[in-house]
C-alpha cells in the first residue's frame, strides 16, 4: 500500500503536467546544489551550484550564498571560467575559503580566500601540490589542509601527451576524437622530454580518475595565514583525510590507514595530533575496531567533535569480511582515549554525517532507510533513535544552523536537490531555487513506490515511473532499470535518466534488489560471492509486478543500467530471453579475466578469494560471458576508455562474444571518460543512443 505522502507526490506530478517531456538535452539544464555551509552568525548559507557550459562542453561549479531567512541570494563566484567548490566560512566570519584550480597551469586545486567585506578571492601561496580538503582552526588563524603530493613527472608526461608520436612521422597530432591534452603541457625544452615510465610496485596500483598509483600521498599540513607557510602536522608516509579541529584549537583529528601496507587492509582509524610545535608529531590512534572507521572512500562523512571537546563522533563500518555489504553505525570515542561506544547497534541501517546539538546532549545524523534518507537523532549518552525529519525523500549534507536549526540538501522523486533549512520548529523550508525556472518548462513523470514478492518469497521494494499524461489502463513499453553499486539504493530523489526514459514514452521499473542498501545487512549480503542470483530474481519479479498491475506490456520490455546496473543487465539477459533490447553500461561479465585490471583487488580477494585458489567461485559469477550462448537479446555496450573502475576491456569482451555469435550488438566508447561520464555532449549522446537503441528494437 502506498503511503499518503507518496500518493500526494504522484498526484502532484500527474496534475501539474503543463509543459513538455524531459529530453536528453535537459541534462545540461539541471543544476546540482550541494555542500551547504552556515556562517558563524547563522545569517547566511553558502553552497555549491554545478551546471553545464555548453559552449565549452564541460561542467562547472560556483559558490553561491543565500540568507538564512531566504531574503537575499548572492553569486559569490562565477566570473572566472574555472570552477570553485568546498566553501568554508572562517569561525570569526571574516573569510570565505574555497578550492579552485583557476589560474593554475598544472590544474592543481589551490586554496583561495575571499574577504567577506568585498573583493576578489586570492590564492594562498606556499602550498605545493593539489589541495584535497581543509578545515579552519577555531581562532581563524590556521588551516588544516590535506594536500596531494606534486607529481614530479607531470611536466614531462603532459608535454608528451600534447603530441602523440608515430614511428614513421614523429610529432603527428592527436587524432580526431582523442581527449584534449592537459593544459599543463608546456613549450620549449619540456616538449622534447620523453614521458617518464610508470613504475608499479603497489598491491592496489590503479584507481579510476587517479590512474596508476605511484608514491604520491595525501598529507595533512597546518597553514599559517600570517606567515603563509605550511608545515607537516604528522610523521610517516601515509594518506590522511577529513581533518577536524578540537573546539579549543589544540588538536586536529583525522582518519588514516597507517599500516605496513595500506593497500592490503580495510583498517581506517581515527587519529589525533597536537597542533602546537614546529616539528611533525606522531599521532595518537583513538579507535580500536578493526575495520573501516570513518573511511573517506565511503562518502567522506566528517568527524564531529562534541561541543565540550571530550568526544568525537564518527562512523564505524561493518565487518571487514563483508566489505561494502556491512552496515555502518554511529559511534563516539573519547578524545582522551578509551573504548568507543556504538550508539546505533540496534539500527540495521547505514548512517552518516553526525552533527552535535549545541548543548552536546543529542547527535543528529542521516539514516539510509528503504529508499528514503531521513534525519534522525540519538542521545549522546545512548538511547532510542527518534526522527527529526522523514518522509519518502532524500536528505543529505547536514550542517548545524542557528537556534538548533539545520541546513541540508533535500530532493524528492519530482524535485531536484536544493538547499533547505530546518528551523527549531516547523517543516523543512526551501532556501534555494536553482531549478525552478527549468521545472516550469517540463512535465515531471509521476513516480510511485512498489512492493512485491520475489520468486523465493522475499519482499522487494522499488519504483514505478510512468510517462506524464499516460492514459490510465494503457499498457506501456517498459524499461527495467538496475541501479549501480550494488551496495547502494535507488533513492527517493530526482533521477534525470528515469525522467528522460519516461519522457520518451517508457514506463520505468527500478527495483531495490537484494545486494543493495537500505534494507539492512542480511538483505545486502544476500548476494555475497553470488552476484547473478537473487538480484536477477528480484529484477524479474519487478517486471512481472508491473505487468500484473497492467502497466507494462509484456511484449515490449527492455532493460539497462550502468556499473553494477550494467553487470546485472548482463546477468538478466543471460538468464531470461523476454527482453527486446538491452543497454549495458560500464559492465563486466568475465570477472575471472578482470582480476587485477581494476581498482577492486582487495574486495575481490576478500569476497571471492584468489582465482587460482577458488576458480569455481570466479567462474560461477562469470556466466554471462562463459555461457553467452544463452543470450539472444540485442545489446548495446557503452563505456569510457579511461575507466579503471570497470575497465573498457570488460565491455569489449562481451561485445566481441556477441558479435562472434552474430547477435545484434554495438559498442560505444567515450574517449577521455572515466567510470562516471562528465563531458556534457557525451552525457547527452549516451541518453540519445540509449533511447534510439530501444526504439530500433521496439519498432518505434
Amino acid at each position: 500500500m502506498l503511503r499518503p505522502a507518496v500518493l500526494a507526490l504522484a498526484l502532484f506530478a500527474a496534475t501539474a503536467a503543463a509543459g513538455r517531456p524531459i529530453v536528453p538535452s535537459d541534462i545540461a539544464r539541471l543544476m546540482a546544489v550541494s555542500d551547504p555551509q552556515v556562517d558563524p552568525a547563522g545569517q547566511w548559507v553558502a553552497y555549491t551550484v554545478a551546471g553545464t557550459d555548453l559552449a565549452a562542453d564541460k561542467g562547472f561549479s560556483h559558490i553561491w550564498m543565500t540568507a538564512w531567512d531566504g531574503s537575499r541570494t548572492v553569486a559569490l563566484t562565477g566570473r572566472a571560467k574555472e570552477s570553485e567548490n568546498t566553501p568554508r566560512f572562517s569561525p570569526d566570519g571574516r573569510w570565505l575559503a574555497f578550492i579552485s584550480a583557476r589560474g593554475d597551469e598544472k590544474h592543481d586545486d589551490q586554496l583561495w580566500l575571499m574577504d567577506r567585506a568585498g573583493g576578489e578571492g586570492q590564492p594562498l601561496a606556499g602550498l605545493q601540490g593539489s589541495v584535497v580538503d581543509y578545515a579552519w582552526s577555531p581562532d581563524s588563524r590556521t588551516l588544516a589542509v590535506v594536500v596531494e603530493d606534486p607529481d614530479p613527472d607531470q611536466k614531462a608526461n603532459a608535454a608528451a601527451e600534447a603530441v602523440i608520436p608515430s614511428p614513421d612521422r614523429p610529432g603527428v597530432p592527436a587524432p580526431p576524437g582523442a581527449p584534449p591534452a592537459p593544459a599543463a603541457a608546456s613549450s620549449g625544452a619540456d616538449k622534447d622530454k620523453p614521458p617518464k615510465p610508470i613504475v608499479i610496485d603497489r598491491f592496489q596500483f590503479k584507481r579510476d580518475v587517479d590512474g596508476y598509483l605511484g608514491k604520491k600521498r595525501q598529507r595533512l599540513f597546518l597553514y599559517d595565514l600570517a606567515t603563509h607557510k605550511a608545515r607537516r602536522l604528522t610523521t610517516g608516509d601515509f594518506d590522511e583525510a577529513l581533518p577536524a579541529w578540537s573546539p579549543d584549537g589544540r588538536q586536529v583529528a583525522f582518519v588514516s590507514t597507517r599500516a605496513a601496507d595500506p593497500d592490503r587492509t580495510y583498517d581506517v582509524h581515527v587519529y589525533l595530533a597536537a597542533a602546537a610545535g614546529a616539528a611533525p608529531v606522531e599521532p595518537v590512534r583513538l579507535t580500536a575496531y578493526e575495520g573501516e572507521n570513518n573511511p573517506p572512500q565511503r562518502g567522506g562523512t566528517p568527524l564531529a567533535w562534541s561541543p565540550d571537546g571530550r568526544e568525537i563522533a564518527y562512523i564505524q563500518g561493518g565487518p571487514n569480511k563483508l566489505i561494502g555489504y556491512g552496515v555502518r553505525h554511529l559511534a563516539v570515542v573519547p578524545a582522551a582515549g578509551g573504548a568507543a561506544r556504538v550508539l546505533t547497534a540496534g539500527l540495521d541501517r547505514n548512517v552518516g554525517n553526525p552533527v552535535w546539538s549545541r548543548d552536546g546532549r543529542q547527535i543528529r545524523f542521516l539514516v539510509e532507510d528503504d529508499e528514503a534518507q531521513r534525519i534522525v537523532q540519538v542521545p549522546a549518552a545512548g538511547g532510542a533513535v527518534s526522527e527529526v525529519a522523514g518522509g519518502w525523500r532524500k536528505f543529505s549534507a547536514l550542517q548545524a544552523g542557528p537556534g538548533g536549526g539545520l541546513a541540508t540538501v533535500l530532493s524528492t522523486p519530482i524535485a531536484p536537490a536544493e538547499v533547505y533549512v530546518l528551523d527549531a520548529a516547523g517543516p523543512p523550508r526551501q532556501l534555494t531555487h536553482q531549478n525552478d525556472a527549468w521545472l516550469k518548462e517540463v512535465d515531471v513523470a509521476p513516480t510511485v513506490r512498489t512492493s512485491f514478492k520475489s520468486r523465493d518469497g522475499a519482499e522487494v521494494h522499488g519504483f514505478l515511473v510512468t510517462p506524464p499524461g499516460a492514459p490510465a489502463g494503457q499498457r506501456l513499453p517498459t524499461m527495467l532499470y538496475s541501479h549501480g553499486g550494488p551496495q547502494l539504493q535507488a533513492a527517493a530523489e530526482f533521477q534525470i535518466l528515469w525522467q528522460i526514459f519516461a519522457g520518451h514514452g517508457l514506463a520505468v521499473v527500478a527495483p531495490n534488489f537484494r545486494g543493495g542498501a537500505g534494507r539492512g545487512e542480511a538483505y545486502a549480503k544476500a548476494i555475497y560471492a553470488d552476484w547473478g542470483s537473487l538480484s536477477v530474481q528480484d529484477d524479474l519479479a519487478a517486471v512481472e509486478d508491473a505487468v500484473k498491475k497492467g502497466v507494462a506490456d509484456p511484449n515490449r520490455l527492455v532493460l539497462g543500467g550502468w556499473s553494477y546496473g550494467g553487470i546485472l543487465t548482463n546477468y538478466v539477459i543471460a538468464s531470461d530471453r523476454r527482453f527486446k533490447a538491452a543497454v549495458s553500461g560500464a559492465s563486466i561479465s568475465n570477472v575471472l579475466a578482470g582480476y587485477g585490471t581494476d581498482q577492486y583487488i582487495r574486495d575481490y580477494e576478500t569476497e571471492l578469494g584468489r582465482p587460482w585458489e577458488n576458480p569455481q567461485g570466479w567462474m560461477k559469477i562469470s556466466y554471462p560471458f562463459f555461457h553467452n550462448e544463452r543470450i539472444i537479446t540485442p545489446t548495446l555496450f557503452m563505456a569510457g576508455d579511461k575507466d579503471f573502475n570497470v575497465p573498457l576491456l570488460n565491455s569489449e569482451q562481451m561485445y566481441q562474444a556477441l558479435r562472434s555469435r552474430g547477435i545484434d550488438t554495438t559498442l560505444v566508447i567515450y574517449p577521455g571518460e572515466f567510470h562516471v561520464l562528465k563531458r556534457p555532449s557525451f552525457l547527452k549522446d549516451r541518453a540519445q543512443r540509449w533511447l534510439a537503441w530501444y526504439d530500433s528494437h521496439l519498432g518505434k
